[in-house]
């Protein structure tokens, strides 16, 4: 019994889905213009999530995930303050 509970790991389905809805969010505002390092390290760590979940690597890809949600947040919040700058976005 205690072995099989020291190998279970959390399953990274919602951090997958908070991490793919803030990657949507981000691209809607086009943030790979107006905040293209923070897209594409949220990019680059949903990827990494990606491969690490298929690979079964649970730890590994909930971390990734996360940082890629906190990037993807980052990126689209800063996209809005350059779109409302430049005059692009209504506030």
């Amino acid at each position: 019994m205690a072995t099989l509970t020291g190998c279970a790991t959390e399953r990274p389905n919602v951090h997958l889905v908070l991490a793919r809805e803030a990657f949507t969010a981000a691209k809607e505002v086009e943030s790979a213009r107006y905040a293209p390092g923070y897209y594409h390290k949220a990019e680059e760590s949903y990827r990494r999530g990606m491969n690490a979940y298929q690979e079964g690597k649970m730890g590994e890809a909930v971390k990734e995930f996360k940082n890629s949600k906190v990037y993807a947040e980052k990126a689209e919040n800063a996209a809005r303050i350059q779109r409302q700058k430049q005059g692009d976005e209504a506030l």
